[in-house]
């Protein structure tokens, strides 16, 4: 469990990653690299995190029908300092560099534009910020109107033709934040490894956003990157464009390092694990929704009605990296306290800070030893195990000492969200190709297996692995006939 300090300097945990590509298969894994960052000298109260994981939430729940319900993101991995997690992606020929948030709770890339206005020009996570410029690569495209592109996102996003012959966008979120621009299409660059010694790069045309006017929250340079990259399921999302093109399996992984300076991997591909666990994904929701029946504190099973756990359209249990903490319905959240206080009675005195169901530990042993571990159990048999350390959190010092307090927080409304707290530190695999979920503990910081080309398992580094098949001109008519076919 990190401990609380005065503030760090910027960290930036960069991991290097291989994976052998064997040839006899469909698909190869991508993978891209996975850091944290820290702003200087500074920490985030709790209260500005339950804050913003509110409106975050208002936001999932406006929901456009079928599509992105939501852009806004600012993310920690730590529940006391406001990091977050991050990739580096590169657009367009010559490419650029730019540093984008992961969020699997929206679907689409964007990042800002050259001609961005009210778009914060410094970043207090202490790195430079980026801008897209059409006219500087060489690969570039507007997305017209006439583009089906174009037309299919009138359903899910406020896409728009009243300038000129662009494919524009616009977001409005619930904290009167928001977004604009236009569509393009360019490349995004991967690594390719030919073999172990063998690096080489390759790309893939996609379609993402170009913001050129940003406002509210995402106009604060404290929390400003050069965009968000989206892994939801449908159509715009990174992961739906290259499974659309043949290029990667309908399926990521991540694996988001807790302790230590963060980071972790994020994996095109799937990760491999002999305990892996997996549990059916909710059909036709617009996030990752699991059905949650039942939760027990150590070997009690909470008195909870199951139809607290339903879903609907503002219901439901959802897993998201873009919320800090992880919240639970008003139904399961008192009787999970209750349970917690009467394990550890005679180890721990309960108090109350910051309106924070808090513990001050009077025993010599042990956290782990104290307080029990908590099972989320899941539809398909499969439970989450969540040792103390991945439900409590220090909380500020007072009289007595620092107490550990319940990092679940009760949910102003009927939605379960599984956040950073009991998200890292494990293998998560998004298997939409079979329509399940997949998680076991794992430490973030070593090597993972991924699923190879024969579905044998290779060990080792994770790299960006993309199969060299065909010459730039034949790339080129392929995308002109896959998109031609898909849209």
């Amino acid at each position: 469990m990190p401990v609380k300090t005065g503030g760090l300097l910027l960290i930036l945990l960069l991991v290097a990653v291989t994976v052998v590509c064997d040839g006899g298969g469909e698909f190869p894994a991508r993978v891209l690299t996975l850091a944290r960052a820290f702003p200087a000298n500074k920490t985030v109260e709790l209260d500005i995190l339950k804050a913003r994981d509110r409106v975050r939430h208002a936001r999932i729940l406006q929901g456009f029908t079928g599509g992105v319900v939501d852009f806004n993101v600012f993310g920690t991995s730590d529940p006391y300092y406001g990091g977050l997690y991050f990739t580096k992606v590169k657009l367009g020929t010559p490419p650029k560099e730019f540093n984008v948030q992961i969020d699997t709770g929206s679907d689409i890339l964007w990042v800002t534009c050259s001609s961005c206005s009210d778009c914060p020009d410094t970043s207090g996570f202490g790195m430079p910020l980026n801008f897209f410029d059409a006219a500087s690569s060489s690969t570039a495209s507007m997305v017209s109107c006439s583009d089906r592109i174009c037309s299919s996102n009138i359903k899910i996003a406020d896409a728009s033709c009243s300038d000129g012959d662009q494919c524009s966008y616009e977001f409005n979120y619930a904290d009167n934040s928001g977004t604009s621009g236009h569509y393009m299409t360019d490349l995004l660059h991967f690594d390719t490894v030919i073999d172990p010694s063998m690096i080489a790069n390759s790309s893939a045309f996609i379609t993402f956003g170009c913001s050129t006017y940003q406002s509210g929250g995402l106009t604060k340079s404290d929390k400003a990157m050069d965009g968000i990259i989206g892994f939801g399921q449908h159509g715009l999302s990174v992961i739906s464009q290259l499974f659309a093109q043949g290029i990667t399996p309908k399926v990521f992984s991540h694996c988001l390092r807790g302790d230590g300076n963060g980071g972790g991997k994020l994996v095109l591909g799937e990760i491999l694990a002999p305990t892996m666990v997996y549990s059916p994904l909710v059909p036709s929701q617009l996030h990752y929704n699991l059905e949650l029946q039942s939760i027990a504190v150590g070997e009690q099973l909470l008195p909870i009605d199951t139809s607290a756990f339903g879903t609907s359209y503002n219901q439901g249990t959802i897993v998201d990296t873009g919320t800090t903490l992880s919240y639970l319905t008003a139904q399961a959240y008192d009787p999970f306290v209750d349970a917690i206080t009467a394990a550890v009675s005679q180890f721990a005195t309960p108090v109350v800070s910051n309106d924070e169901q808090c513990y001050l530990v009077t025993s010599r042993n042990s956290v782990d030893m104290i307080f029990p571990e908590v099972s989320l159990n899941f539809a398909g048999g499969a439970s989450m195990i969540l040792k103390p350390e991945k439900y409590l959190m220090q909380g500020d010092p007072i009289e007595g000492g620092v107490p550990w307090c319940i990092g679940f927080q009760k949910a102003s409304n009927g939605v379960t969200v599984l956040g950073d707290l009991v998200l890292k530190d494990k293998i998560f695999v998004y298997d939409l190709s079979r329509n399940r979920m997949g998680w076991t503990d794992y430490d973030c910081s070593a090597d993972v297996s991924i699923k190879s080309y024969n579905n044998e398992y290779v060990d080792g580094h994770l790299s960006a692995c993309i199969s060299l098949r065909f010459t730039s001109l034949e790339v080129l008519l392929v995308h002109i006939l896959l998109w031609s076919l898909i849209w």
